[in-house]
């Protein structure tokens, strides 16, 4: 009999998973073993096994969508057998699997299309497997962090009429946490671009369509206007073919006006890196196909001629003196926000007003922790900043706290027994939250390895998504900046933050008497609907006695 696969609960917090690939595909062989399914839920990217052996006869969630907990994903039984009654079962308690089902039935029997035709939503899948327009497969935004609700085209490094296979890259995304790839994971032609570089798509939206050469896409974007009306279909095929087709047509008369630059074989992003970093596009050497400059020619360019070849019109200290703008005159720059931009300003913005904040400062004699860093940098395999150090200490204590530890869920309060650290890293774009979890179980060498790992991936936009969510408590440091202290905005879904000043040498009377002692001030931003202010102040007490007598820690 066939047995229905569900979406499991994956994690305490999980409400829905969204398919971010399919290992099997209808009509193969699954054992109970076999991993089907790939599910990214609001912590972590998951395996999903079906645990009982047959013929995967139905899948009812589209790769890169979401179904809720508990909704049917997809059925395995024996080869042939009806599995339309199940369906029918849970189409009376779970509406949205009803439109998979329709579709699934479309491609089985395509002469059972106008019984279904009330199902509108999934009607690109009848159209993909008839044989006559041929087979294509549709490419949505992923969703590539958990806040993510749109992502920016940085650039296609495939072309429409380009063959692809499963594994390439078909382009780069810029989202709120980092710059990624997206693969088709279908090889064909590519056969339509939804969304032109710079641009953005919604989670899901259409960016692409890989099939076989001469397929009519026009179906599969007919249908999908109602789920994915922000993307103008019509206007951006068009585009796509005249863009490749302009070099060829009018090489002659676009000679005259083209700077060498512009002649250039240069993919797009390495075009915007280039110029970011104000390196001239005429000196490098490109190693892509045709001699197409890519990224991986930026990041190895050297600049040794082109230090010989700075501009001439530069002064002799070599800085660009700025343009100077009459009396009177009025001038600005407008910049476009960036997808982490657009995310810091949601998200804090929304963490201001509706969390109501109170703080706590105390300052912090740092005397023998410096002299604590010291004899442990002797003897440790890695480096242990002050920031590792005051992380560890503040694991410790929330052992101790663990009602700071907790999270606002809206109609109740989440206690964590788990201690996981964020830790505020400054990039280009805005700032990120990579997480040391379980800190309070990791030695001092430990924690500082891992922070340099993961702030290193910070800055060069390689952060996996498990590797940024999942913060119970997170610490904000500006000490580095000479910054004598300062409130931070609370980093959801934590209750507290804690905001690092610098180490100052002081004055301080000590006993009847003037003396210099090394002060940090730190400022604790908590959310009044869970920690009190009697609570908070106990956690600030413990996390001085931590931080002034390191030993304390070892106890």
């Amino acid at each position: 009999m066939a047995e229905v696969i569900r979406m499991p609960l994956l994690s305490d917090t999980m409400k829905e998973g969204v398919i971010a690939e399919w290992h099997k595909k209808v009509g193969d062989k699954v054992k109970a073993d076999d991993v089907i399914a790939e599910v990214e839920t609001d912590k972590a990217t998951m395996e999903v096994m079906p645990y009982v052996e047959g013929t995967l006869l139905y899948i009812g969630v589209e790769k890169g969508k979401a179904a809720p907990v508990n909704g049917v994903i997809a059925i395995v039984g024996k080869e042939g057998e009806d599995y339309k009654t199940l369906l029918e079962k849970e189409s009376t308690t779970t509406a949205p699997a009803a439109a998979p089902a329709a579709a699934e039935e479309k491609t089985e029997a395509p002469a059972a299309q106008p019984k279904a035709a009330p199902e509108a939503a999934p009607a690109p899948e009848a159209k993909k497997a008839k044989p006559k327009s041929g087979d294509a497969t549709v490419i949505r935004m992923p969703l590539l962090s958990d806040t993510m609700k749109e992502g920016k085209i940085v650039a296609w490094l495939k072309q429409v009429g380009d063959k692809v296979k499963a594994d390439d890259v078909l382009a780069e995304v810029e989202t709120d946490k980092a710059t990624m790839e997206v693969m088709g994971y279908v090889e064909g032609t590519l056969l339509y671009i939804g969304v032109e570089a710079g641009n953005a798509a919604p989670v899901n939206g259409i960016i692409a369509i890989v099939g076989k050469e001469g397929t009519d896409v026009a179906p599969y974007l007919d249908d999908d206007d109602s789920s994915t009306a922000t993307a103008p279909t019509g206007e951006n095929e068009a585009p796509a073919a005249t863009t490749t087709a302009q070099p060829a047509v009018t090489p002659a008369a676009e000679a005259a006006p083209q700077s060498d630059d512009e002649r250039l074989k240069i993919s797009p992003l390495a075009r915007k890196i280039a110029k970011e970093k104000g390196i001239a596009l005429n000196q490098l050497h490109g190693t892509g196909d045709g001699g197409r400059i890519i990224k991986r020619d930026i990041d190895n360019y050297k600049p040794q001629q082109a230090a010989a070849a700075a501009q001439p019109q530069a002064a002799a200290g070599g800085a660009a003196v700025p343009a100077f703008a009459a009396p009177g005159q009025e001038s600005h720059t407008d910049r476009s926000l960036s997808q982490m931009r657009k995310v810091i300003a949601q998200r804090l913005t929304g963490s201001k007003f509706s969390a109501p904040h109170f703080y706590l400062r105390m300052t912090i004699k740092m005397d023998n922790a410096i002299a604590a860093r010291k004899a442990m940098n002797e003897v440790s395999p890695v480096k242990i900043s002050f920031n590792d150090y005051i992380i560890k200490a503040v694991a410790m204590a929330l052992r101790k706290h663990p009602a700071v530890n907790s999270s606002w869920m809206g109609d109740f309060i989440r206690e964590n027994h788990h201690i996981h650290i964020g830790s505020a890293v400054a990039v280009d774009e805005g700032l990120i939250v990579p997480v040391i979890k379980f800190a309070d179980q990791k030695s001092l060498a430990q924690i500082a390895q891992e922070a340099s790992v993961l702030n290193e991936k910070a800055r060069n936009k390689k952060l996996q998504p498990q590797e940024f969510t999942g913060n119970t408590f997170t610490v904000s440091n500006l000490g580095m900046m000479d910054i004598d202290e300062f409130t931070a905005i609370i980093n959801p879904p934590d209750s507290c933050i804690l905001a690092i000043g610098k180490i100052e040498p002081t004055p301080v009377a000590e006993n009847g008497q003037v003396v210099v002692r090394n002060l940090l001030k730190l400022t604790l931003s908590c959310d009044h609907r869970v920690v009190d202010g009697a609570v908070g102040s106990r956690f600030m007490q413990t996390l001085k006695a931590y931080l002034e007598n390191p030993v304390t820690m070892l106890v």
